[in-house]
């Protein structure tokens, strides 16, 4: 049975700049992608989320460069509650899938790993 499922990341980056921005919703998307291995017609929409310090680029052109055309896609500020992470970019996947709850792959990178420390097992603790 195919159900819609979701599927979480978020990943950070040093400065607020349009190729950072770009570079790393890239990596987080394609490390979701491999890890859950995925087809791209069974990816129903993205909503992304910056903190209210990214503003140089929206990280759904990313998924666009890297040609999610005909995906849904839609990017928001978190909210910006104090003493949050900074400069972290926020990706749900919204995915038509067989899999159960507990077989989805939540990919956390660099300093958003501190976010879900829960979901992040030694094999991913490099990245």
């Amino acid at each position: 049975m195919m159900l819609v499922r979701g599927i979480r990341g978020a990943t950070t980056v040093r400065s607020n700049s349009r190729e950072e921005i770009l570079e790393a919703t890239k990596e987080l998307l394609g490390e979701i992608v491999r890890r859950n291995d995925l087809d791209m017609d069974h990816i129903a929409s993205v909503v992304f989320t910056t903190t209210v310090d990214l503003n140089a680029e929206f990280p759904a052109v990313a998924a666009r460069e890297m040609g999610w055309t005909y995906i849904a896609l839609e990017c928001v500020h978190v909210m910006n509650v104090p003493g949050s992470l900074p400069r972290c970019i926020r990706v749900l996947l919204h995915v038509n899938t067989e899999r159960g709850a507990t077989d989805i792959k939540h990919v956390y990178l660099h300093e958003a790993k501190a976010l879900r420390r829960d979901l992040v097992d030694a094999s991913e603790a490099e990245l």
